[in-house]
């Protein structure tokens, strides 16, 4: 059966989505000097970091003299922990999100009531072009709490008109009973839960295929396009990504629009971009692939700077908007894995693993160190239809040779059996690093 023709109508979409490019970098600018302004009258933070640099917001005559003004990293903003990054008073903020904080302090960032507003018709205008409608029903599965993605996406589902089942993360069999029993249209979830809800569809014999879904929208972490072609094919919907951090808002940042599914349209309106090399901090050309640097134009409670997202991706021209696009997110900078003097990404793993028919999407990359030499063990598992029939040791040995003719690294795996690994509800723990620390 042919999925629905579900691309918005253009006469549906805002002003700035049909404007030129050259509206849309006039609004940038306006924006960009009011945002930096702000940053300088009310954030001593930095007011300190412009002096240093011997740069005021008056000298931002055009949008590239952004380049001259400092960086912003997640250590600055730990260093402020919890609200000295905040420019209004904090009795005019409304609501408070937070990082996990697992590699030390939380980073905190606050919404004043039309920074929730402007998050919600962001969320909005993401979701309505991922093929969203009024009317249609949309199943959550993101956690709800000091994580962004819960409650973000929920807030711009029902400005949008959408019902909106709050589930949040976890009950996996409750999950797949509600979307049986709720018939919902689009499903909102990391990609690494898709795949645990598509374990229990299986676990219940029910088949995937005959449900509603007919658009998930997945992110808050790197996923693969092998990733994409298993969850569409299993569920028989349209599999979008969806980018944004809660540094510079939440989920909303960036969407994979239905009719424009070559990356990620980034909403330049409300956040500025730049490619930057990772290594020395230096703007990289238009289409090179680099550090994705954000700034955002619009918010009042937590306004950020060039900041460093530490998202390696690249700028793509405007398709059906003029807002310019970002390439799938490779992964981050402090992501990638150095393995013997080769750089590799958990993404690029997955493809590979995913290719493989008699195994599953769940694996664990495990990283130790033994005498001088770094080694990389692949926990992987089978597939529930081919372990019964599978030698775990000669497949085991058979992915080793597939990742080194691929990649180019030698790896130990083992082949675990259907359902051992853990799983997690919100962003997967791809990589457990055992390394004595320099």
């Amino acid at each position: 059966m042919p999925r629905p023709d579900l691309r918005p109508d253009p006469a549906t979409f805002e002003p700035i989505e049909r404007a030129s490019r050259d509206e849309l970098a006039a609004l940038q600018l306006d924006r960009l000097r009011a945002t930096l302004h702000h940053a300088y009258a009310n954030v001593p933070h930095y007011r300190r970091r412009f002096e240093e640099a011997g740069i005021h917001p008056d000298d931002l005559r055009d949008l590239s003299d952004l380049a001259r003004f400092p960086f912003t990293t997640k250590d600055d903003l730990r260093a402020t922990y919890p609200f000295g990054l905040f420019a209004v008073p904090r009795s005019e903020v409304l609501r408070l999100h937070a990082s996990s904080g697992t590699t030390g302090r939380p980073v905190v960032v606050g919404y004043t009531r039309r920074d929730l507003d402007t998050w919600a018709g962001l969320v909005a205008r993401s979701l309505r072009a991922a093929g969203a409608r009024p009317g249609m029903m949309l199943h959550n599965a993101y956690g709800y709490g000091l994580f962004t993605g819960g409650l973000g996406l929920h807030a711009g589902a029902e400005r949008l008109g959408l019902t909106v089942v709050p589930i949040s993360g976890g009950m996996t069999e409750r999950q797949v009973q509600l979307i049986g029993d709720f018939a919902p249209d689009i499903i909102t979830v990391t990609p690494s839960y898709m795949l645990a809800i598509l374990d229990e569809f299986r676990r219940q014999g029910r088949d995937p295929r005959a449900s509603s879904l007919k658009v998930g929208v997945f992110g808050a972490e790197p996923w693969s396009e092998a990733m994409r072609a298993e969850i569409e094919d299993a569920f028989d919907l349209y599999a979008l990504d969806i980018y944004g951090l809660s540094e510079v808002m939440g989920p909303g940042v960036a969407i994979e629009c239905i009719d424009a599914r070559e990356g990620l349209t980034l909403w330049e309106d409300h956040f500025y971009p730049e490619i930057i090399d990772p290594d020395t901090g230096a703007p990289l050309p238009e289409g090179s692939r680099g550090e994705l640097v954000l700034t955002s134009l619009t918010k009042e409670a937590f306004p950020v700077i060039r900041y460093r997202t530490r998202d390696l991706t690249r700028l793509l021209p405007p398709l059906n908007r003029p807002m310019r696009r970002i390439e799938r997110i490779l992964g981050r900078s402090d992501d990638m894995i150095i393995l013997r003097g080769v750089n590799v990404f958990p993404s690029q793993i997955e493809d590979v693993l995913l290719a493989v028919p008699y195994l599953s999407g769940h694996y664990q990359i495990e990283l130790s160190r033994e005498g001088r030499l770094d080694h990389m063990t692949l926990h992987v598992e089978a597939a529930a239809e081919a372990w019964a029939g599978l030698d775990p040791a000669v497949s085991a040995r058979e992915v080793v040779h597939h990742i080194k003719s691929t990649i180019g690294i030698t790896t130990r795996v083992t082949l675990h059996p259907p359902g051992s690994l853990q799983r997690s509800t919100g962003k997967a723990q791809r990589v457990i690093d055992r390394r004595p620390k320099a």
